[in-house]
């Protein structure tokens, strides 16, 4: 750590040289620019450098490494772990880098490294054209892609991390450096599902596919009617075609127009059908979840980036979630995951998922670090509430879930889905073999292992 003396000059000459702002603990305006989206994550940064440019985020890397400061990078901050903060370090913060230049001959789009889904969804929406992006608005699309990259789409689309094409990143030295097929491939390889191990990614590019049209169809059922309605949807996928897509989201009703009265502040199983295409097509596959007695139905056409903020999750929560990808789900699967459901806390905010994956995601490549690609299904317990009185409650709860699944998981796991697991839980989301080989190219690129605020790797 450096004298007092140099630190107070040093970020002095941050704040003349940097375009964006620079917020010190002192400083008003500080309390709202550390503040993420899980408020059981409370750490009070040295220094947070909100960058407005790639020069921004050299400058703001070089005097982190001049101070021998820990440095943590905020895109979205949607880290559950609050992977976007440290205590008495630097934090970059991307959040003012959200332009999206969408290519539409090329069918490619860049995305600046603070953008959110919302952004890249609203941006590519009026060409017909998306991406893989993640189930909720807010979520930074630089952490998403490099992390792996699940969503509405994957099952036609493949993850994120099959549609990408190039990335732009700062490195440890505060160097700039192009990743892609024929640029750096080893590392543009690490960047398909290493997380930010490797540098801050200023802007990726990604591919993007043509959809003129998108169909969904949501389901509210009562608890007692959940398992033929999780077993209807999942015989629905395995006999669909790739366009369909969507999952099981048992969850408390909230106060919202489309619930009905006696469901809200009660548990609810909603199934919700995705269609990458026309209404028509969607509904013949709702017809057999429709068929089933429910409470409540949204059917119809809806544009994508519409459907990408359902989900959102409301300012002001607590969050802990976890997740296991599985081999199948069978009868005796869908037992236990409507018995977890029907023992979640209620009400609260917490939400039990169920997803579905094959398509483009078990076709697509398999080199690279993402090993939960085979899996057929994987559920989601997401923890989500307000009161710290709730806290004990709802964590032992996820990990309730994680043990009563675990005679039908495969070990691996999708990172962005937890939080901080452990060393071993690293692993299972990126392979042994792979991690072997990530932390050989970490020894290369961050030998300091500067960039610690992930689902780290370790320099080999």
């Amino acid at each position: 750590m450096a004298s007092h003396s140099k630190a107070g000059a040093a970020l002095d000459a941050l704040r003349e040289d940097l375009s964006g702002d620079v917020f010190a603990p002192a400083d008003p305006g500080y309390d709202d620019a550390r503040a993420v989206f899980n408020t059981m994550i409370d750490r009070r940064p040295a220094v947070i450098a909100q960058c407005v440019d790639e020069d921004d985020v050299v400058r703001a890397v070089r005097f982190g490494r001049e101070l021998d400061l820990n440095i943590a990078v905020r895109g979205g901050g949607h880290s559950v772990a609050g992977m976007a903060l440290n205590d008495n370090g630097l934090v970059v913060d991307l959040r003012h880098m959200r332009a999206v230049t969408v290519h539409p001959g090329a069918e490619a789009v860049r995305i600046a490294g603070g953008a959110t889904m919302s952004d890249l969804d609203r941006a590519t929406q009026p060409y017909g054209l998306a991406t893989t992006g993640g189930r909720a608005s807010t979520t930074g699309v630089g952490g998403f892609v490099l992390g792996g990259g699940t969503g509405w789409l994957d099952r036609c689309c493949g993850l994120a991390v099959d549609n990408l094409l190039g990335v732009e990143l700062v490195t440890a030295g505060g160097d700039r450096v192009h990743a892609n097929a024929d640029e750096n491939p080893d590392l543009f390889w690490a960047l398909h599902g290493g997380g930010g191990n490797f540098g801050i990614a200023t802007a990726i590019t990604l591919k993007l596919h043509e959809l003129p049209e998108f169909a969904i169809a949501l389901l509210l059922y009562r608890p007692e009617f959940a398992p033929d309605a999780v077993r209807t949807f999942r015989d629905v996928i395995e006999s669909g075609p790739d366009e369909v897509g969507g999952g099981v989201l048992s969850f408390t009703g909230p106060p919202e127009e489309f619930v009905p009265p006696p469901l809200v502040g009660a548990l609810v199983c909603g199934v919700l059908l995705t269609y990458a295409g026309a209404e028509q097509d969607m509904r013949k596959y709702a017809e057999p979840l429709l068929a089933l007695p429910h409470d409540a139905e949204i059917v119809g056409a809806m544009p994508y980036a519409d459907v990408q903020c359902m989900i959102d999750d409301p300012p002001g929560m607590r969050h802990y979630w976890s997740a296991e990808y599985l081999t199948g789900a069978p009868d005796d699967f869908v037992d236990v995951y409507c018995a977890d459901a029907r023992a979640m806390p209620v009400p609260t905010g917490t939400q039990h998922a169920l997803l579905p994956q094959g398509g483009a995601i078990a076709a697509g490549p398999h080199e690279y670090p993402v090993p939960y690609r085979d899996a057929p299904w994987a559920v989601h317990p997401y923890g989500m509430w307000q009161d710290p009185a709730d806290d004990e409650r709802c964590v032992q709860w996820v990990r309730g879930v994680r043990a009563d699944v675990r005679p039908w998981t495969t070990g691996a796991v999708y990172l962005n889905f937890i939080g901080d697991e452990g060393a071993e839980r690293v692993i299972a989301g990126l392979g042994a073999e792979n991690t072997r080989r990530l932390a050989e190219l970490k020894r290369q690129w961050d030998p300091d292992n500067v960039f610690r605020f992930n689902h780290n790797i370790r320099p080999g």
